[in-house]
This record gives C-alpha cells, sequence and structure tokens, in this order.
C-alpha cells in the first residue's frame, strides 16, 4: 500500500508537505500541489477515509432515508442527491423505511451510531407529536433535511418540498375550467401530510368556485395501484355521478383508471382522470395521464444545497418549489 512518506520521497519534500497538498492546504503552492496530486495518482495512493474522519471528526457519509426506491417519485431524486455527494466527495448511506415507524426509528439509530455527517430523511408520517429518534437528532445537532412536508414531530427542522396544496388546487380548477363540478377525489393517508396537502388543495379550489364540497365524492384510496383500483370498484358502486376523477397520485390513477376501462367506461369521453407526481409511466399509460409533474431532480439537488449550508454551520430556510399541471389525453370536457 502506498504511504504518503512514499510519495514524500519520490517528490522529495516532507511527509508534512505531501499530507497539506493533498488537502488543499492554503500554504502549499498551487504548482506543488498539482506536482504531488499527479504523483499520488500515478503511484496508486488511496487515502485512509477511517482515519481522516477519526483526525477531523468528519465522516464523509450521509444518510439518505426513503420509503423505496421501487417508489418512482424517488428515483429521480435519489439520482440527484448521489450526483451532488460524489461531486462533493461524500458517500450515500441509503435505507429504506417501508413506511414502517418501527423501521424508520432503527435506521435513524443506526445512522447516528456510524456518525453520520447529515441525513437526508423523507420521513414516515404519524400522528405523534413526538418521536424520540427525531428528538435525538435534534439534540445530537446532525444536519437533517427533511424532505416533504413538515409534521409535528419533525417541525424544527428545515424541509425541501413541492407545493402539494398549490399544485392540487391548479388540477383540481383545470378540471373545473373544462366544465366539471362533480369532481371525486381518491385520497391517500389521513396520516400522510403530503395527501392531506393535496386534498386540502382539491377542497379550496372547490371553495373558491362556489362549487359545494360533497363528502361523498371523497373516498379513500392510499397510495398504490392495488389501492387505487379498489378505490374505483367502491366508486362505481356508489354511482355518484361523478363526471371526472382526482387521484392523490399516479399510482392511484392508474390503478382507477383500469378498472374504470375493464368496465367499459371510456377515458376521458366518459370520465375525466387525473393523477400526481409525473412518473414515467403516466406519459406512457393506455390513455396518457394528465398529472402534476414535481421537480424531482430539482428536489434531489435543492435538499443537497440546504443540506451544505447546514454543515457549513449556516441555517437555510426551507424551499418550497412549484410544480405544474401537465394536460394530457386523460381530462376532457363534461360528458354530454
Amino acid at each position: 500500500m502506498v504511504r504518503l512518506k512514499d510519495i514524500a520521497h519520490e517528490a522529495g519534500v516532507s511527509v508534512m508537505t505531501v499530507s497539506k497538498a493533498l488537502r488543499d492546504a492554503p500554504d502549499i503552492a498551487a504548482k506543488t500541489k498539482l506536482r504531488i496530486g499527479d504523483l499520488a495518482k500515478r503511484m496508486g495512493y488511496t487515502p485512509n477515509l477511517g482515519a481522516r474522519s477519526l483526525r477531523i471528526r468528519e465522516t464523509r457519509l450521509l444518510g439518505l432515508v426513503i420509503p423505496a426506491t421501487t417508489d418512482p417519485v424517488f428515483a429521480r431524486i435519489v439520482m440527484a442527491i448521489e450526483q451532488r455527494a460524489l461531486e462533493h466527495g461524500y458517500e450515500l448511506v441509503l435505507a429504506h423505511t417501508w413506511n414502517k415507524a418501527e423501521r424508520e426509528e432503527t435506521i435513524l439509530r443506526n445512522l447516528i451510531s456510524r456518525r453520520v455527517d447529515g441525513i437526508f430523511l423523507s420521513p414516515v408520517y404519524r400522528n405523534d407529536p413526538d418521536v424520540p429518534a427525531y428528538r435525538e437528532l435534534k439534540q445530537r445537532g446532525i444536519p437533517t433535511v427533511i424532505m416533504g412536508p413538515l409534521a409535528e414531530f419533525c417541525a424544527d427542522f428545515v424541509n425541501v418540498q413541492s407545493l402539494g396544496n398549490e399544485s392540487a388546487f391548479g388540477m383540481t380548477q383545470h378540471l373545473i375550467d373544462l366544465g366539471h363540478k362533480r369532481i371525486a377525489f381518491f385520497a391517500g393517508p389521513r396520516f400522510s401530510a403530503r395527501a392531506v396537502s393535496r386534498q386540502e388543495g382539491y377542497r379550496r379550489a372547490l371553495r373558491e368556485n362556489n362549487i359545494d364540497e360533497d363528502p361523498g365524492l371523497v373516498f379513500n384510496a392510499g397510495m398504490t395501484i392495488a389501492e387505487g383500483a379498489k378505490a374505483a370498484e367502491h366508486f362505481l358502486e356508489e354511482q355518484t355521478k361523478a363526471t371526472a376523477v382526482q387521484t392523490v397520485n399516479d399510482l392511484v390513477a392508474i390503478g382507477a383508471a383500469n378498472v374504470l376501462l375493464e368496465r367499459g367506461l371510456k377515458i376521458p369521453d366518459d370520465m375525466s382522470m387525473a393523477g400526481f407526481g409525473n412518473i414515467l409511466t403516466s406519459e406512457h399509460y393506455r390513455v396518457p395521464l394528465t398529472t402534476v409533474r414535481q421537480p424531482k431532480f430539482r428536489l434531489g439537488m435543492a435538499s443537497f444545497d440546504t443540506m451544505l449550508k447546514l454543515l457549513a454551520g449556516e441555517r437555510p430556510e426551507s424551499q418550497r418549489i412549484v410544480a405544474e399541471v401537465l394536460v394530457r389525453q386523460s381530462t376532457g370536457p363534461v360528458p354530454k
């Protein structure tokens, strides 16, 4: 294994000079840094990151905690954070909560024990006002960026999110502008801040257009294709006379659309269908899905920029990124 003393001998300088040059110390000439850096590469030198972390109390590790990489919304966010981490010399420790609170607590305690420099965290939302693992993150001063809306148990942290309320409002307004007044909403879990925000956007659009809210038009649909299909079956049984369906996300919309099409309904001639998220499948679905495009890659980039500020000891403000309505073939005027 190549050591600093080997590079120093080859370069004809002291070990201290080599160490400073490789750390980009300001008191070493740029020409010397370049020469020693090239020599280190040619000799195959690999820094001892473990020793370095003990010396400067940094691990260069960042935790990234998400529900699952199978969730298409997070794939682009992970790509963005991974790209920026590589650029800045950090490694990521990726963990999946599967939206289970107990699993999330275990993951967070494991990351704390590994002395990660910071954590990107998409929370498992729950009604508890206080979560011990989150309290410990705060007490230890571990830089933490919440990716998503804040809830009571994580309200003390900085966050980065797309504006679900405003975006869902825009989608409902799109349907109203097409002439729809009886718009069903397939809602997500009540404990999910994301889902609640999107439903509130739907409700606000109805109020501002003087359309009465009808509780009979709201269906619990979860977050998956299977749950969307089940909600659609219940929706058809209720015979609500709705002319459009707005859903909490694209997966629910696809599951619901599958059932409607199987029952012989035409989209959008008989029923308009709108999603949220703009996952890849939405554009290539049997009837290309009108949806809300979340700036997923930009959310990841913004999360990393926020983390860098926290690591530098700054107090960054939370960031809100506006999403946009993408109109495709699944929405149209009210059927005659």
